[in-house]
């Protein structure tokens, strides 16, 4: 399985964003996909997931209200609205997809087994 995430940029706070990420390859087995995020200087954070039916999602604390996760089956896509933009999303942003459950939940990236390369947002104040 192959993860190419796209969409970043640079904005001003405030601003709206999409990032999306196609999984090519065997994704018939996927589980769930995700988000996650790295600001410089800090550790990977969990932005977001949701189970490959798209009947469920979870968000972390920091992003909940203003992102929005969705999938899109057809296009083996998963993509990432982020509204309301602030200086401290500024991060490069990774997908991740998981083949099958192994015990962890949602925001732990050890579920998950294939990882994109990662693209940046940048967040003007």
């Amino acid at each position: 399985v192959q993860l190419q995430a796209s969409g970043g940029g640079l904005v001003q706070a405030g601003d709206s964003l999409t990032l999306s990420c196609a999984a090519s390859g065997r994704t018939f087995s996927t589980y769930a996909m995700a988000w996650f995020r790295r600001a410089p200087g800090k550790e990977r954070e969990f932005v977001s997931a949701s189970s490959w039916s798209g009947s469920n999602a979870v968000y972390g604390d920091s992003v909940k209200g203003r992102f929005t996760i969705s999938i899109d089956n057809a296009k083996n896509s998963v993509y990432l609205r982020m509204n309301g933009l602030k200086p401290e999303d500024t991060a490069v942003y990774y997908c991740a997809l998981a083949s099958r459950w192994n015990g962890r939940n949602w925001s732990s990236p050890g579920l998950y087994n294939y990882w994109g390369q990662g693209t940046l947002v940048t967040v003007s104040s």
